[in-house]
């Protein structure tokens, strides 16, 4: 090949072979192999010329190679680089921050999956003996107590990646709850020292044997968890902490005595949460001011000292599979008890006059109660007034839009729907069907549903213990 004897450079090639090559060859090479996902073996496959060992002493001659002012990357440089790696930039991006090349960066996260951080020490690091004469010898020390850092250091990030179920090797501790970490110092600590291990993890030693006796004794709530699981999932998942409390304290053959703050810690661990949601637009049966308002007797107090003294009533809708349903009830301010109800197609003035017939069919001689309502058509027009007055029934309203008025009324249909309704698939389900399971659910609330304002007895059973039904 052509060129002055200056303009060359001499490689060995398996330590027997001699070439020359021109100074532009060996650039042209050397641009080569540091373009974007190049590596010398690829790089001399394309060329076709010089060997892989001439390649990569021009490679690492180069500036580019070391970077500027750098006669080689430190083992922080190198952990730095795989860590952002492993946090997911690019070789590329990596390498050009280094000022190395992407095949570098590359082989150290390589070493480092195989070996931790110790494949990214030299040979002179890793033997600190060897790479120090009888003048530094005062840097043995340190040089050991540093390999010992870094041995602990890959350790514990195993345990960690082992304890999580993960292979993040950019993994902090510090995100892991302290529980976690004790199972990390357990797994290591017959192989390492115990105070480096919980200075490493940024763990107490209180806190540690406080974990581990935690650990050792098991979790003594764990029947207590099943059984409330149970009894949440057989309720349909609409029941809070103090009602499964109060029904762990009176149902079944074993009961328990248990703190409402020990059912909810339990409930939130295991994601009990009732399968409650925000509602949609409710139905609006305001139609106008058609007839005179009746004054509000009420005044938001909704509180009955008898049976039948006030009623409170409503329309709510329901959506579903194809159609919508309108339930008009009568609520007994007494005990919250549902008086009558009627579920219809159609929210007409027949569905809301049958209610309140069928209601009134339940009072006994003298009982004329209060019956309180928005201001919705169902209660303006003269079928609904006359009914009112044939039964000596007191007429209430609530102002124009004013939700509060109404709201124990707005209450139960919120209950209702948190609990009957909401995240429900009612797909495929007739109206008939959707009718059957209503009636269902609203002789449930009257006869079994628990209620604390009621001493945690259903509206039937406080009747009952009162003396007031049979």
């Amino acid at each position: 090949m052509g060129g002055d004897a200056d303009d060359k450079l001499d490689v060995w090639t398996s330590g027997l072979e001699f070439a020359l090559f021109s100074m532009d060859e060996r650039r042209r090479a050397v641009d080569l192999y540091f373009s974007p996902g190049m590596t010398i073996r690829k790089a001399v496959a394309e060329l076709g010329w010089p060997s892989e060992g001439g390649l990569a002493k021009w490679v690492r001659a180069d500036p580019r190679y070391r970077g500027p002012g750098r006669s080689s990357y430190t083992l922080e440089a190198k952990l730095g680089a795989v860590r952002m790696v492993a946090d997911g930039a690019s070789l590329e991006s990596v390498a050009r921050g280094l000022g190395c090349t992407a095949p570098s960066v590359h082989a150290w996260k390589q070493r480092y999956d195989r070996e931790g951080a110790l494949g990214l020490m030299d040979g002179r690091n890793k033997d600190p003996e060897a790479a120090t004469g009888p003048e530094t010898g005062d840097d043995v020390a340190a040089l050991r107590g540093e390999v010992d850092r870094l041995r602990l250091e890959n350790a514990v990030m195993r345990e960690t990646m082992r304890v999580l179920k993960a292979d993040d090797p950019s993994l902090d501790p510090e995100a892991m709850s302290n529980r976690e970490k004790t199972r990390v110092v357990d797994g290591l600590r017959y192989g390492y020292a115990l105070a480096p291990l919980l200075d490493m993890m940024g763990l107490k030693r209180s806190t540690y044997y406080y974990e581990r006796t935690a650990l050792a004794a098991g979790d003594r709530y764990a029947a207590l968890r099943g059984r409330i699981r149970s009894m949440f999932e057989a309720a349909g998942r609409i029941w809070g902490h103090r009602t499964i409390c109060r029904r762990l304290r009176t149902e079944g053959a074993d009961p328990l005595v248990v703190s409402e703050k020990v059912v909810l810690r339990l409930m939130r661990e295991e994601g009990l949460v009732p399968v409650y949601v925000k509602r949609r637009r409710r139905y609006s049966s305001y139609g106008g001011e058609i007839t005179e308002a009746p004054e509000n007797l009420v005044g938001r107090d909704f509180h009955a000292d008898a049976p039948n003294r006030l009623w409170l009533t409503d329309v709510t809708e329901f959506r579903l599979d194809g159609c919508k349903a309108y339930l008009s009830p009568v609520i007994d301010c007494y005990d919250g008890k549902v008086v009558s109800w009627t579920l219809s197609k159609h929210p007409g003035q027949a569905m809301a006059n049958t209610m309140l017939e069928k209601a009134i069919a339940t009072l006994k001689g003298g009982e004329r109660p209060v019956i309180h309502s928005d201001r919705g058509c169902h209660y303006r027009w003269p079928a609904w007034i006359g009914i009112c007055d044939a039964a000596g029934l007191s007429r209430s309203m609530s102002a124009k839009g004013c939700s509060p008025d109404n709201s124990a009324m707005e209450g139960f249909f919120g209950r209702l729907k948190n609990e009957f309704y909401h995240h429900r698939d009612w797909k495929g389900v007739s109206y008939n069907d959707f009718e059957k399971r209503l009636d269902a659910y609203m002789t449930g609330y009257n006869e079994t549903r628990i209620k604390k304002s009621l001493g945690w007895l259903s509206p039937v059973q406080y009747r009952k213990s009162q003396g007031l039904a049979a």
